[in-house]
């Protein structure tokens, strides 16, 4: 029995020193975003998966409110468009194409429907690479995919945090 004790004594110790350590170094779980503004309209086309991204990070990271028409919203975040590009990094001794360089391209811009600009058109971009095997088409295929979604997920992130850092107020410079 106190053997047991003792492991599970350095067992907490060890957990405790850990988390003093990633709390000493500034480490902290993303919380909720404060945006600077109370509603948001995401102008983007009705089934899009970029639109359905968007809205649910805001709606579950933030208190903003995501609303169904512009006219309704302290701000408008306009998709200018996004693009999918694919770049051929290497080819084999065949001339065939063995490694991709994956790019996923976000423009936007945000204004507050009046004419006032808060982000001027902005273009994000994103890359990955990939290697492609003959014998290995069809996974390949679902690992493309799977790239361009995390690619997206990373630039709603960006997104995000670049609305949090916009600035409402009228003496903004």
């Amino acid at each position: 029995m106190p053997v047991r004790t003792a492991k599970l004594a350095a067992r907490l110790a060890a957990c405790l020193l850990a988390t003093i350590g990633l709390t000493g170094c500034g480490f902290h779980l993303r919380g909720e975003q404060k945006l600077p503004f109370d509603t948001i309209f995401i102008n983007t086309p009705p089934n899009s998966p970029l639109g359905a991204t968007l809205s649910r990070q805001i709606r579950a990271g933030t208190e903003t409110r995501t609303v169904s028409q512009a006219s309704q919203a302290s701000v408008v975040l306009e998709i200018l468009g996004e693009q999918r590009d694919k770049e051929i990094l290497t080819l084999n001794a065949q001339g065939r194409a063995v490694e991709y360089k994956l790019i996923y391209r976000l423009r936007f811009r945000l204004h507050d429907g009046k004419g006032r600009e808060y982000i001027a058109p902005t273009e994000m971009r994103a890359q990955r690479d990939i290697s492609i095997n003959d014998s290995q088409v069809l996974s390949k295929e679902s690992e493309e995919s799977l790239l361009y979604r995390d690619m997206q997920t990373d630039l709603v992130q960006q997104l995000l945090r670049r609305l949090a850092a916009v600035r409402l107020n009228a003496d903004q410079s």
